[in-house]
């Protein structure tokens, strides 16, 4: 074999690291870690310009702090680790990968519709983050953890008025309510609606750093809102979000289903 050969194996190899590393950004995405890294690539390109300018300094000093620097790494991502591999023992990485099913389907539509229908004519407000592909773990950091099955009477016990917990978002992931209490980036475009109060400019503001969908109940009329990819729609039906819920899903789990190489269509 040549040294320049290149196998089938070899690009089963390629394509399973871009798959890793696909996952990776995923994870990477929205949380407080995305600044770690680009400090971590910071200190790779004075590594490399060290090397190809022959700095002695330099060198040595990343030589003799290698083991160090992985240490310490592994110190500074000890969150991002942990929240990783408890998704894995639940099975919703190993979802999006095609290997395990990721319950999620209309009855969890069902419970969400209810939940804010009776708000709405309750009058309570409510946020309610419904995650995607990216991450949202920097807000979920600033809420009070749950990790709780998903239900229409959990959302409504967390958003009644006098529980402590109605002042904020929830951020649902799949099956679970992570946290609730969560505090999200307030919009701050200039063709946002005036009239329009905090709980739907942190709905857009989520909106515009993520794929997040999020789901707005107005205090005041009671009037349903959706805002997704920087927009906001406001004055949904039921059946205008039960539709908007079960496209989410149904791409979720047709996402689910899919093998990962199939990702570079896009």
């Amino acid at each position: 074999m040549t040294p320049f050969e290149l196998r089938s194996v070899d690009l089963i190899d390629i394509g399973i690291v871009a798959v890793l590393l696909y996952y990776v950004l995923l994870w990477l995405q929205g949380t407080r870690a995305v600044s770690l890294v680009r400090g971590l690539l910071l200190l790779l390109g004075v590594y490399v310009v060290g090397r190809l300018l022959g700095l002695y300094t330099i060198n040595w000093l990343f030589d003799k702090f290698a083991a160090a620097i992985a240490i310490m790494l592994v110190i500074l991502f000890q969150p991002e680790l942990r929240r990783t591999l408890e998704r894995f023992g639940r099975g919703r990485l190993l979802g999006l990968l095609g290997v395990a099913p990721v319950s999620r389907g209309s009855y969890y539509v069902r419970h969400i519709v209810r939940a804010v229908e009776q708000m709405t004519a309750a009058g309570i407000g409510a946020l309610i983050v419904i995650e995607r592909l990216s991450g949202l773990t920097e807000y979920l950091e600033s809420g009070v953890k749950l990790d709780a099955q998903l239900s229409g009477e959990l959302l409504l016990a967390i958003f009644n008025p006098r529980s402590p917990l109605h002042d904020g978002a929830v951020v649902v992931q799949g099956d679970r309510v992570m946290a609730a209490s969560c505090l999200l980036p307030i919009s701050e475009s200039r063709l946002f609606d005036k009239r329009l109060g905090t709980r739907h400019r942190a709905a857009v503001g989520v909106s515009e750093v993520s794929d997040a969908l999020v789901i707005v109940v107005s205090e005041k009329n009671g009037q349903i809102s959706v805002a997704e990819n920087g927009c906001l729609a406001q004055n949904q039906t039921r059946v205008q979000l039960e539709e908007k819920l079960f496209s989410l899903y149904k791409a979720e789990r047709a996402r689910s289903k899919g093998l990962p190489w199939k990702l570079w269509k896009k």
